[in-house]
């Protein structure tokens, strides 16, 4: 445990800010998952799920809880994946 009061400070707030970060990773990996498996299934809901999980990946990476090309890579991975089913 810290001796020092700001270190304690800094250790709280730093437990609240992971338990926060981890949520929404969480969070976006299983909108990721509902958006893969809609596209497979060729689901109506899918180009919705997708906008939606587009909008939190970017909401991820505003706040700094991905990182900037991470996040590009997963909206680039999943659009390629909704144009080659589409297409079909």
């Amino acid at each position: 445990m810290p001796n020092i009061k700001a270190a304690a400070k800094a250790l709280r707030k730093s437990k609240k800010l992971q338990a926060h970060n981890t949520a929404v990773k969480s969070h976006l990996e299983s909108l990721i998952k509902k958006s893969r498996k809609a596209i497979e299934a060729k689901s109506d809901t899918a180009k919705e799920l997708i906008q939606q999980t587009i909008k939190a990946i970017d909401k991820a990476v505003q706040k700094k809880i991905l990182k900037p090309y991470t996040g590009n890579r997963k909206k680039s991975r999943l659009m390629k994946k909704f144009n080659s089913i589409i297409a079909k």
